[in-house]
């Protein structure tokens, strides 16, 4: 999803009450606010289908599916940061909130042109300090790639994925073709 960063600069207990009545979603990076833009067709049609395949997977297990409007927190060493990921999956059986979860064990981004650097960078290093995230997935919507950030203790392990392949999502035991998470965008990217 583009981003349109602002300078304004907020408490943590202002950013959550203005969110919950705002009419555009804004992530929060250590007291600054970046409001988030509209994201393209491409991009909405793959975070469904992830989102649909996951939560079908999951259906009657304790674990939640959810896309793009539950956020994540994540608060370690000082630093405190509130994200929308495109889905996100938590097996968490207390949440904090009915806005927000801390505890996910899989985390999907569906990268942006303007997000992409942001989302390969920053949040990956923000991601990587929750303890029961077990990966963090980056899906290009304008080329066939997949890549998956395996995290364990103190080290991530990237896996790349290409047209062909079967991408494996271990903290949810699912296997799904690469060609599946692109199934609705299928003629832009695939020689069919």
């Amino acid at each position: 999803m583009a981003l349109a960063p602002t300078e304004i600069r907020v408490s943590l207990e202002e950013y959550l009450h203005r969110e919950k009545s705002s009419d555009v979603k804004h992530e929060y990076d250590n007291g600054y606010i970046v409001a988030m833009a509209g994201a393209s067709r491409s991009h909405n049609l793959i975070a469904l289908t992830l989102a649909s395949e996951i939560k079908q997977h999951l259906k009657g297990k304790s674990c939640r599916t959810y896309i793009s409007d539950m956020k994540v927190h994540i608060q370690k060493q000082g630093n405190e940061h509130f994200y929308y990921p495109d889905v996100m999956v938590s097996c968490d059986d207390q949440p904090p909130s009915e806005y927000y979860e801390n505890n996910p064990i899989l985390i999907i981004e569906v990268l942006s042109p303007s997000t992409e650097t942001r989302d390969k960078l920053e949040k990956l290093s923000a991601y990587s300090r929750i303890s029961s995230l077990v990966e963090y997935f980056t899906i290009a919507q304008n080329k066939v790639e997949v890549h998956r950030y395996s995290m364990s203790d103190d080290s991530t392990l990237l896996t790349t994925y290409q047209d062909g392949d079967t991408v494996e999502f271990s903290s949810i035991g699912l296997f799904l073709p690469v060609k599946d998470i692109y199934t609705d965008v299928v003629g832009k990217l695939f020689n069919d």
